[in-house]
């Protein structure tokens, strides 16, 4: 019934009492109010995470830590990417269709998906910028250009991109900028929306190249201008995120592209009863699912886990000094399962290890005496006190610097790296004279000069747990240590120059391929992925010959001989291979460990209140 409040009821006798009268227009008014009041906006899905180091930039030719490599597949496309849910893992079409492969695996013809925009720019002249083929022409010919210093260009120069390396040293050797305009038939365009990649060699693994935006993202010329500190400072792509708040080394924030265009739509194994409840609750929505997510640098293990409990953050990686807490024996702390907290547990690609600088005098070459002091180190290092006290049973024993879930590694492999024989150390350093010539309890060299090692670490509670288990593995042995303390990025810098004697790292997998691992260890790869700069011809050789194979078994013997090689020079000391393990609050739909995909919030939605799926 409509009331009409400016006319008098034409039927007075049938008028109700003025009390009841004013009680009607009330209840009318009320009636209009709730018609023109808009309900309240829905609240914006943010999903807020720390991580426990810093951010280099955002540039994905420039960058190489783990951390931004996360950041940059939030922000840029590769043309490829992988099933979040399918086990064992599967290539998928991002930016463009899978790729037509020929036979030898030397050719390969990537389709761009049309109608897909890079996010405004002043650069763009107010027009949309659509991704086209040309784009990731150009995008891979950056890490090739001597002034944007790749970190990672190793990749694409393993696979043998034609013209490309050439072009690389032109312009080195003529000290002219890089020819981004000269065609090469490594990397062209065939038309707007086509591109090809031919290389000299057969490069079966190069897809997952292409599904690493880290490796592959693609950026537009016209914006980056020649300048790589723009680029990390200035992230222009036509990812799921865009980048709207950065404080550097502290906050940064995303939020939702509203041009990208993906939907969920990933496949789990038959028998993955959790991956199958997951892709049935969210096939079809829209990706990604979140509005916002914010990410905090916390690299202090006990305030990072301190703001999970507080519920500051939906998702932690739990730092292995708080292990016991959160997942005694196994099993989910009561007090987190009561929350309705879910702890995942997985193995991932990711090796700890100690290097030793090969060009360093005092512990780096290949004569016998310096082999031999490397591997008594080696040897009298406690990497299982690491793996309890330090951290916590999260990671296993490693016996080489290849970890589980990629190509060629072998869990029964057994070698010194494993060991820890403190006896068959000092022998092996009384052989080769390095003995205490002064009568003080410290080894000398066997010139007599001083033996005293210099240790790179990060001002952390981690670094200085790990300084202990070796200050007091060397005493052992009668080998001083003195330790050096700066940040990551101090670090990491000093290390590609060559200026570090021994410094403890980590090497994370980015792709599914043992040979990603050898990478470290790879001559030609100095200053790059191998900081030990260890360059063993043998080595090289049978590096070379694993990457032009398919996988099976004829390459994992290949490997396995590589990896020996590098036990007997001991260029590394690898300690463990990490079990990782991360707890969501019930608030987080959707999340499952992959060992590939780094950014995995544009695949999870927030609920408040929801359970699991």
């Amino acid at each position: 019934m409509i009331f009409d409040l400016s006319k008098p009821d034409p039927a007075p006798a049938a008028a109700p009492a003025p009390g009841r009268w004013r009680a009607a227009v009330a209840a009318l008014m009320l009636l209009v109010a709730a018609a023109v009041v808009p309900a309240p906006a829905a609240a914006a899905k943010v999903f807020r995470l720390a991580f426990a180091g810093s951010e280099n930039g955002f540039d994905p030719a420039q960058v190489s830590d783990v951390v931004s490599a996360a950041l940059v597949g939030s922000l840029f496309d590769a043309p490829l990417t992988y099933d979040y849910l399918a086990r064992p893992l599967k290539l998928k079409a991002r930016a463009t269709e899978l790729p037509e492969v020929n036979a030898d695996h030397t050719r390969f013809v990537f389709r761009v998906r049309p109608g897909q925009h890079f996010t405004d720019d002043p650069a763009f002249k107010g027009q949309r910028r659509e991704l086209v083929a040309a784009d990731f022409v150009y995008s891979i010919k950056r890490y090739y250009d001597p002034a944007v210093r790749s970190p990672t260009v190793f990749h694409y120069q393993n696979a043998g991109l034609l013209g490309l390396s050439e072009l690389r040293q032109q312009a080195i050797d003529q000290k002219t900028p890089f020819d981004y305009d000269r065609e090469v038939e490594g990397a062209r365009a065939l038309d707007r929306y086509t591109f090809e990649l031919r290389t000299s060699r057969p490069a079966p693994r190069l897809p997952y190249v292409l599904a690493t935006p880290a490796l592959s993202g693609a950026l537009a010329r016209e914006v980056v201008h020649g300048s790589p500190a723009r680029a990390m400072e200035r992230p222009v792509g036509t990812g799921p995120f865009v980048l709207a708040e950065w404080k550097r080394r502290a906050r940064i924030v995303f939020e939702r592209n509203p041009q990208h265009d993906a939907v969920y739509d990933e496949q789990p194994a038959a028998d993955d009863v959790e991956g199958r409840a997951i892709a049935q609750r969210l096939k079809g929505r829209r990706l990604p699912m979140v509005d916002r997510v914010v990410f905090s640098i916390i690299e202090e293990s006990q305030p990072r886990w301190l703001a999970f409990l507080n519920d500051e953050h939906d998702l932690v990686v739990v730092p292995p000094d708080f292990s016991h807490l959160a997942s005694p024996g196994g099993t989910l702390a009561p007090n987190l399962a009561r929350q309705g907290v879910l702890q995942h547990r997985s193995p991932a690609p990711q090796t700890w290890y100690v290097y030793f600088g090969m060009a360093n005098p005092l512990v780096g070459g290949y004569t016998p005496e310096q082999v031999a002091l490397r591997r008594a180190i080696a040897l009298a290092y406690n990497a299982l006190r690491e793996i309890e006290l330090v951290r916590k049973g999260q990671m296993m024993p490693a016996q080489s610097v290849l970890p589980p879930l990629v190509s060629g590694y072998d869990p029964a492999l057994k070698t010194e790296m494993g060991d820890h024989d403190p006896v068959r150390a000092k022998a092996l350093l009384d052989l080769y004279g390095f003995v205490d010539r002064d009568g003080d309890g410290w080894r000398e060299r066997p010139d007599g000069s001083p033996l005293r090692l210099e240790f790179t670490t990060e001002p952390s509670q981690l670094s200085r747990a790990l300084q202990e288990v070796w200050r007091k593995s060397l005493d052992v042995i009668g080998i001083r240590v003195a330790f050096r303390t700066a940040t990551w990025q101090e670090n990491i810098k000093a290390s590609r120059a060559g200026q570090l004697m021994m410094w403890s790292t980590g090497w994370s997998g980015a792709l599914p391929d043992g040979g990603y691992f050898l990478d470290v260890l790879y001559g030609p790869n100095k200053g790059q992925a191998n900081h030990a700069r260890f360059d063993l011809p043998a080595f090289n050789a049978l590096y070379e010959r694993q990457r032009s194979l398919p996988d099976g078994p004829e390459r994992d013997a290949l490997i396995q001989q590589a990896l020996r090689l590098s036990v007997a020079y001991m260029p590394v000391k690898a300690s463990g291979h990490v079990i990782g393990l991360w707890l969501t609050h019930p608030r987080v739909v959707g999340y499952k460990p992959h060992p590939f995909i780094r950014d995995y919030w544009r695949f999870l939605d927030i609920e408040p209140g929801a359970g699991a799926p």
